[in-house]
């Protein structure tokens, strides 16, 4: 059987952090999302296809030529936008009965692979579908059942409680047929809920799948704090690869790379995950559900909680990072401070192309992407986003966001006179 995995996507909502890259290899727990799709497909699967076009040539970098020694295949997307351009762009690499797709920007775990084909032999469908029951629907699709198939999909159909489709189905060959007849959705994409529709119409019998282990559809930038939090919450085990100096306090559980020096007077808290060749400390205090990637400097009297601290980047001295996402190669200035909780304490509010989401979340820092870099005593506000490769300069307040490739300064006007 093989293995599609839909990695075609600009993640427009995730920026600044997809500024260069796709969403896709975006690092949780210090590995990039799309290797826990490979991973939970992968007993499943003989080989992968991986359809990409959004900076496609660092998605292939980054997996490379196989995965769990099974063969990994890239296919450009053909033109048009949605899910199902998307899987119709691997029609003539589809030679067997059946074939597995999901989106490359969701957590799911094995469970539910194996829910969705159990039921796709044993209600020898056409199709499935993998769902989840919410108690609220107004941001999925709906999937309407009745007895063991599928009867009808809604999309969004408010606040109401039902199966909620997760983007990860079942498929034979078939289903290219559909796909051609097609047509283009009010948002301008080629849905495959749209040709699942059209394959009910048709009398063909799509099965469907009730999952009920976690799930995370990583589309905005908290999703990747949540994502972090729960992996690490249940995989993380007390790893020490790395040099911990005496003095240095690490309560479990902690994982620390190769490479890595914790130098005494730093004080963590699992579950924490370092990765390798990093320098942390000295006295320094890193709290739960943090990780630190390759080649990173947490330094003196630095704070970091809840955080996601990505390859080559650096809180080197008094900077306190709180509930925020830090990019690679981004280094913060001496008293960079990010706040993370508004005075009135509700929900703090992010610019998502263009209008302001609420996260649900009422502690988030800042988001923050590749190659910054910050001057001394930069305070930034709740929820703020400073674009890729942007200079901020010393004591500038950001209290909007930073779009990427500028320069921000504050002037400081002067009065000198003699005493």
């Amino acid at each position: 059987m093989i293995g599609v995995v839909l990695a075609a996507g600009k993640g427009e909502r995730l920026r600044p952090l997809t500024d260069d890259r796709p969403k896709v290899i975006l690092k949780v727990a210090n590995r990039p999302i799309i290797e826990y799709v490979l991973e939970n497909l992968s007993p499943f699967v003989d080989e992968f296809i991986i359809v990409v076009r959004y900076e496609k040539e660092k998605l292939m970098h980054t997996i490379g030529d196989e995965f769990n020694g099974k063969p990994v295949l890239y296919v450009e997307q053909l033109e048009g936008e949605g899910t199902a351009r998307a899987i119709y762009s691997v029609k003539d690499y589809i030679e067997e009965e059946a074939f597995l797709v999901a989106n490359g920007d969701i957590y799911f775990e094995l469970e539910g692979i194996k829910a969705l084909i159990h039921e796709f032999k044993k209600q020898k469908a056409d199709a499935a579908i993998l769902v989840k029951e919410f108690e609220d629907l107004s941001h999925f699709g709906m999937v309407e059942v009745e007895g063991k198939l599928v009867r009808k999909i809604r999309e969004k159909p408010g606040k109401l409680r039902g199966y909620a489709n997760l983007g990860v189905y079942a498929f034979t060959p078939e289903v290219f047929g559909f796909i051609e007849r097609t047509g283009i959705s009010p948002r301008g994409e080629y849905e495959i809920t749209d040709t699942l529709s059209l394959m009910i119409e048709g009398g063909k019998r799509i099965a469907y799948a009730v999952y009920e282990g976690y799930w995370n559809d990583v589309g905005r930038p908290w999703n990747l704090l949540e994502l972090n939090e729960y992996i690490l919450k249940k995989y993380l085990r007390q790893d020490i690869r790395g040099v911990v100096e005496e003095g240095a306090t690490l309560i479990p559980p902690v994982e620390i790379g190769e490479g890595t020096v914790v130098r005494s007077g730093a004080y963590i808290i699992g579950p924490v995950k370092i990765g390798r060749n990093s320098k942390i400390g000295p006295n320094c205090f890193i709290r739960p559900y943090t990780s630190i990637g390759d080649g990173c400097h947490i330094g003196n009297a630095v704070e970091v909680k809840n955080s996601i601290i990505m390859d080559h980047s650096n809180a080197p001295h008094l900077n306190y990072v709180g509930d925020s996402v830090i990019g690679e190669h981004t280094n913060l200035g001496a008293g960079t401070i990010t706040a993370n909780l508004r005075h009135d304490r509700g929900n703090i509010k992010v610019e998502i192309k263009g209008k302001l989401e609420d996260s649900g979340r009422h502690k988030l820092g800042a988001i923050i992407g590749h190659n910054v870099k910050t001057g001394i005593n930069v305070t930034i506000y709740p929820g703020r986003k400073i674009g890729s490769n942007a200079f901020v300069g010393p004591g500038v307040i950001v209290d909007k966001n930073i779009p990427p490739n500028t320069i921000v300064s504050v002037k400081q006007e002067k009065v000198i006179r003699k005493r």
